[in-house]
């Protein structure tokens, strides 16, 4: 298989810096702005000015997102300016070109959709270490000064935007920019940490934990075992980790309580499972079944 050259991989970043810019146009100007709705952001700023005072929104957040770039300059350095630059400068060109269309009449709805479209643009974004400029500079410039976390800054930023729909759209449009920042951010978190997602269970036993071990490997399980000392008591005494599918989940508490009832476990999420053992009790798995 022929491995990707570096002007290829750049080539294909510019492309899906596209791709994530233009998702952030079409959420905008076929769902927010044709509602009057601002989520926060320098578009939010622009979906204001617009309703208000019939500003374009492209050359608002052209605007604003090239006063940005010069504090990012001042402020941030060379660096960081030239990484957001590009988003900068794009956003506001595929606000120009994307007609402002209102697909969805129902409000809801629109919020619903629109997030969801949004959070997947701002996703492939932060996959490619790249911004679309605007509001992000404030909070990465108190972070430098003040050390306060960019995305309290942020939502403190996002928040305000929010509020300010309240004297252009009226309180119902507020609650529907809240409830849209709140559904940008489960989808993105959803979308960034994976939906193929494992369970990591641990398990101590007092008596029963030869037999538990012996399951996991008939039931083709990945498991790794860690030699753990009791707070209270001082006690040695062996814990094992299993990761398992979320299918599978159920099935193998009823397995653990079934061998040992009196069992400790403690469950938790895994975002990502690949590679090594995990792999090897996968195909295990497959093996017994066959």
């Amino acid at each position: 298989m022929a491995r990707i050259t570096r002007t290829e991989s750049k080539i294909l970043n510019l492309l899906l810096l596209f791709v994530g810019i233009e998702i952030l146009a079409v959420s905008i100007n076929m769902f927010y702005a044709p509602h009057e709705i601002a989520a926060g952001g320098a578009t939010g700023i622009a979906i204001l000015l617009e309703a208000a005072f019939g500003l374009n929104i492209s050359i608002v957040v052209m605007l604003i997102n090239l006063v940005m770039l010069v504090l990012s300059y001042i402020f941030l350095g060379k660096g960081t300016t030239l990484r957001i630059a590009i988003g900068s400068i794009l956003l506001p060109i595929c606000l120009a070109l994307t007609p402002q269309i209102k697909l969805i009449k129902d409000p809801l709805l629109t919020v619903i959709v629109g997030g969801a479209i949004f959070a997947v643009g701002i996703s492939i974004l932060y996959q490619l270490d790249a911004s679309s400029g605007g509001t992000t500079v404030p909070p990465l410039i108190i972070r430098k000064y003040f050390g306060v976390k960019t995305s309290t800054t942020l939502l403190i930023i996002d928040g305000m935007i929010c509020l300010l729909n309240v004297f252009v759209a009226g309180i119902e449009t507020m609650f529907l920019a809240i409830l849209s920042q709140i559904l940008t951010t489960i989808v993105m978190s959803f979308i960034e940490t994976g939906l193929d997602r494992k369970k990591i269970i641990y398990v101590m036993s007092e008596h029963d934990l030869d037999e538990l071990k012996q399951k996991m490997a008939y039931l083709g399980k990945a498991l790794t075992i860690f030699n753990v000392t009791g707070g209270y008591t001082g006690n040695e005494r062996e814990m094992l980790m299993i990761i398992v599918e979320n299918p599978d989940y159920h099935h193998l508490l009823t397995t653990i309580r079934a061998i040992d009832p009196q069992a400790f476990i403690l469950v938790a999420n895994a975002a990502e499972a690949h590679g090594g053992v995990w792999r090897d009790g996968e195909r295990y798995a497959r093996m017994e079944g066959e």
